[in-house]
């Protein structure tokens, strides 16, 4: 009696015509070291850089000394100690704020809404400390614009509407850790511009002009795969490639 193998093989899906393109693209070792490093370097983030440097066999920049002063800076942010970011710094350059009042007074607000939030988050509800911060701090420089007041009377309308877990977006919006994210990477921004760097990593420009190119790609109705992903992220999956946020202290590079 005869018996007869057959093998079946799953057939290979056929890579897309944009794909093998992309496949032929060889950019160099270097660029893209350059790349990570100045990203690791630009967002602050000196374990990841330094062990990134071991493993690829490259030096970090010179100014890997100031690294840690804008991850303290971040940190403070993040943790809502807001006068301990502005001391720290005015320490590494008083100009920054002083020719800054946009991002002066976003920190000063972060620095208000943790007080409200202290003062409303018992019964015995103190609202002066809040008060006379405003009145010192933002009230003054409000007066002279009317962007930076319709930030502060919203900002102090969560005297009336705290504590309460059904707030209007833009109240919500005030105390979510998406706002500190956000002031903390302009100061950041701020302090690279301050030592005569880009403000912006390259990879932030590079994921932007990508986009923009995908974009109007599929508007001029070029044969593209139905979805181009990015592939940015760390080890724990926390950097949106999109919008290039990370949500931890420090990058994990494998």
């Amino acid at each position: 009696m005869s018996s007869s193998t057959v093998s079946v093989t799953a057939a290979t899906p056929t890579p897309h015509p944009f794909q093998l393109k992309v496949d032929d693209v060889k950019p160099s070792k270097s660029d893209i070291n350059f790349v990570i490093m100045d990203y690791l370097i630009s967002e602050g983030y000196p374990k990841a850089a330094q062990k990134f440097a071991k493993e690829a066999n490259i030096q970090i920049p010179a100014e890997e000394d100031l690294i840690q002063a804008r991850v303290d800076i971040r940190v403070a942010i993040h943790s809502g100690d807001i006068d301990t970011a502005i001391n720290k710094i005015n320490d590494l350059n008083p100009q920054i704020l002083d020719t800054d009042p946009a991002l002066h007074f976003a920190l000063l607000r972060l620095q208000l809404v943790e007080l409200i939030k202290g003062c409303t988050s018992s019964a015995n509800c103190d609202i002066t400390p809040a008060l006379t911060f405003a009145s010192a701090q933002l009230a003054p420089r409000a007066a002279t614009n009317p962007e930076f007041l319709r930030d502060l009377e919203l900002t102090m309308s969560l005297l009336i509407f705290l504590p309460s877990e059904s707030l209007q977006p833009q109240l919500a919006d005030l105390l979510k850790p998406s706002l500190k994210r956000e002031v903390a990477s302009r100061v950041n921004q701020a302090i690279l511009n301050s030592m005569g760097r880009k403000g912006e990593a390259r990879l932030r420009s590079l994921t932007r002009l990508r986009n923009w190119a995908e974009k109007k790609a599929r508007e001029a109705g070029k044969d593209l795969p139905p979805e181009l992903p990015l592939g940015l992220q760390d080890v724990e999956g926390n950097l949106d490639a999109t919008n290039g946020h990370s949500r931890t202290d420090d990058v994990m590079v494998s």
